[in-house]
């Protein structure tokens, strides 16, 4: 009998449990007692929060990550966004990846006036001395190694918070940055 589980990762995580070079980090084990063979879908780099999901089935690990399913993202970014950079994002955009050029498939990709709660307040990025920030809402089929900081710094507004806050019609909902809620399966 497989197992499935929602995270909802918090700054300084590294989405594994094994961590084999030599500076010391903090993984998932330390946040819940998973079974054995439990796998992160999917990551999210250390930087970076929100929901994660965990399986002990590697079909639905790779039925999760293909292509067909959705990923949200909010990213705090420095500046305030405009609809141009949004209307860029949208379309797609020319980043880096692997050392050659690409250029990201079309997203939905949105300002976010409000936050949901469940983002809550997360480590401080900085004070208003050093200008102000905004949000925007990105969703995406694909996920290049750090896409969403690429893509927003690509139209001129670099990411300084980015929160995964659904995978499919799995949602961030209600959980607080390092809880884990076990669910009978991921009806995506």
């Amino acid at each position: 009998m497989h197992r499935h589980f929602l995270l909802h990762k918090p700054h300084g995580f590294l989405s594994q449990f094994i961590y084999q070079k030599k500076r010391s980090k903090r993984l998932l084990g330390e946040l819940f007692d998973f079974p054995e063979q439990t796998m992160a879908i999917g990551r999210l780099d250390e930087d970076s929060e929100g929901l994660l999901l965990l399986t002990t089935d590697g079909m639905m690990s790779e039925i999760i990550r293909s292509k067909t399913i959705e990923k949200e993202y909010y990213a705090q970014v420095d500046g305030i966004i405009t609809e141009e950079a949004v209307s860029q994002l949208k379309s797609g955009v020319e980043i880096g990846f692997k050392g050659i050029r690409y250029t990201t498939k079309p997203c939905q990709a949105r300002i976010i006036d409000e936050l949901p709660s469940c983002i809550g307040q997360g480590r401080r990025i900085r004070d208003e001395r050093h200008g102000p920030t905004s949000w925007v809402s990105l969703t995406l089929t694909e996920g290049k190694f750090r896409q969403v900081r690429k893509m927003t710094a690509a139209v001129g507004f670099p990411t300084l918070r980015l929160i995964r806050v659904r995978v499919g019609s799995l949602e961030l909902q209600n959980l607080k940055a390092g809880e884990v809620k076990e669910v009978d399966n991921f009806l995506i």
